[in-house]
């Protein structure tokens, strides 16, 4: 595909997928969107990449200042939302479990972690972006909004599900009832950011900790961690006790058990399958 408001490169084991429509502040349109979804589609098919990161352009001074101005006033001119998407867009993510298989949910069902690496403003879709990376960390005084009551709109994309199970239901009402601005300060104590880094060292302690995240855990394991994790928000205890024991049987047969025990023995990085 030819990339036209995105970037998309790969260096050591992480896939790293750049917002690129600077002047306009990263705002995102249905070109991102397919944009977005075929890179992660790629990223998550390709055995060379452990580890996805998603971050704006720095020339944008964002990391998504949400829709784009001109979207907006489209669907006020058509009288109806227009994703400005095609029927052949990708589907990373789809087919692992039928609560993923819809926009934005579909990095739930993705093999491989995601980390948002917020490098300035979310608004809108950007914050909707970021609340369903698996990890979030943020620039100082970076700002954040929902955006949706200024214009009419409800909570979008699943912001109202996944928001509440991220920071609890008193913050998501603020955040969502109020379409207010808050600071990646406040984001930090409400639990919705893992860290905020200093502007000129965030991409970098990121690349550095996905890199990690893909030297010292197995690929199955992420995978499968991640599949439980949101499985499980949907689940009782029970059922997800007894699905991590199968699971268990399961993997401990795969290679990569044990040459991770071989590599915790001998004190050296292992050296993952798949």
């Amino acid at each position: 595909m030819d990339l036209k408001a995105t970037r998309y490169e790969i260096a050591d084991r992480v896939g790293l997928v750049t917002l690129a429509r600077p002047k306009r502040r990263n705002a995102w349109t249905g070109r991102m969107h397919t944009e977005y979804r075929w890179i992660l589609d790629q990223a998550n098919r390709d055995p060379a990449v452990r580890v996805i990161v998603v971050t704006g352009d720095p020339d944008g001074q964002a990391f998504c200042a949400g829709a784009d101005l001109g979207a907006l006033e489209g669907h006020a001119e058509k009288g109806r939302y227009d994703s400005g998407t095609t029927e052949d867009i990708a589907t990373p993510g789809y087919g692992v479990d039928a609560n993923f298989d819809a926009s934005f949910a579909y990095h739930f069902g993705l093999d491989k972690p995601v980390i948002a690496a917020i490098n300035g403003a979310a608004a809108g879709v950007g914050l909707v972006l970021a609340a369903f990376a698996d990890l979030r960390f943020a620039v100082p005084g970076a700002k954040f909004t929902t955006a949706h009551g200024r214009f009419n709109f409800p909570a979008e994309f699943g912001l109202s599900w996944v928001l509440p199970r991220i920071v609890g239901l008193t913050h998501a009402n603020d955040l969502l009832l109020s379409s207010r601005v808050f600071t990646a300060e406040e984001a930090l104590t409400m639990g919705f950011l893992n860290r905020i880094v200093p502007a000129d060292g965030l991409l970098e302690h990121v690349l550095t900790y996905a890199r990690t995240l893909a030297d010292q855990v197995a690929p199955g394991s992420a995978r499968e961690t991640k599949r439980q994790i949101y499985r499980d928000l949907h689940r009782d205890a029970a059922t997800a006790v007894r699905d991590a024991e199968a699971l268990l049987e399961e993997m401990i047969r795969h290679p990569d058990y044990g040459e991770g025990v071989k590599a915790w023995m001998a004190k050296r990085t292992a050296n993952w399958g798949a």
